[in-house]
């Protein structure tokens, strides 16, 4: 419950003092029992670790003692552009620029401020600062990974309607957002202490 960021298997199994697979098991066995209980919390992986999250029946409750009401939300801009880094990574600023059809410099700083977005290396012909999602965003959005961000297919346009690229950062938002909200169908709190 002290832990900043999902701890992982092997870093508890050395803590510990017992082997992986023993600890990986009691975690399993755990979070299996929690929910059993009916408990106000889950454990759950998340991020390549494991991690306390408040039970999704509790945390309307939750919200309203840790945020007191303020709570940041991104923008529209945000959702765009952090969809299109998760989609396409690594990406450079000026290839989401040009997907999104505007400037992202300003909402990338933003993401980067907030640890949804980092920077990954630079790419070979341009130089360019390449970015990429962080384990931050994988825990906020409730994924292990990125190979459980949805399909793009449900959310992209028909080419016959319009031009692909230019709606592709708005299809790529509307599939991040539909993650995100069946992730906070089962919970999407996470424990502070």
């Amino acid at each position: 419950m002290v832990a900043d960021e999902p701890a992982t298997e092997s870093h508890l199994a050395s803590v510990l003092a017992r082997p992986r697979r023993e600890v990986a098991a009691a975690l399993r066995e755990l979070s299996a029992e929690y929910t059993a209980q009916g408990r106000g919390f889950d454990l759950r992986p998340v991020a390549g670790g494991w991690r306390f999250y408040s039970r999704a029946s509790c945390a309307p409750a939750v919200d309203r003692f840790v945020l007191d009401g303020q709570q940041a939300r991104l923008t529209q801009a945000a959702l765009e552009t952090l969809a299109v880094v998760a989609y396409r990574q690594p990406v450079s600023r000026s290839r989401v620029s040009a997907v999104r059809g505007v400037n992202c410099d300003g909402v990338m700083r933003t993401l980067v401020q907030r640890g949804l977005v980092e920077e990954t290396g630079t790419e070979p012909g341009t130089g360019a600062i390449l970015y990429r999602t962080t384990d931050y965003f994988l825990e906020r959005m409730g994924l292990r990974g990125l190979d459980e961000l949805p399909e793009l297919a449900p959310f992209l346009p028909e080419a016959d309607d319009v031009e692909a690229e230019s709606l592709e950062g708005s299809a790529i938002a509307e599939a991040l957002a539909a993650a995100r909200d069946s992730s906070q169908d089962d919970s999407d709190v996470v424990s502070t202490t």
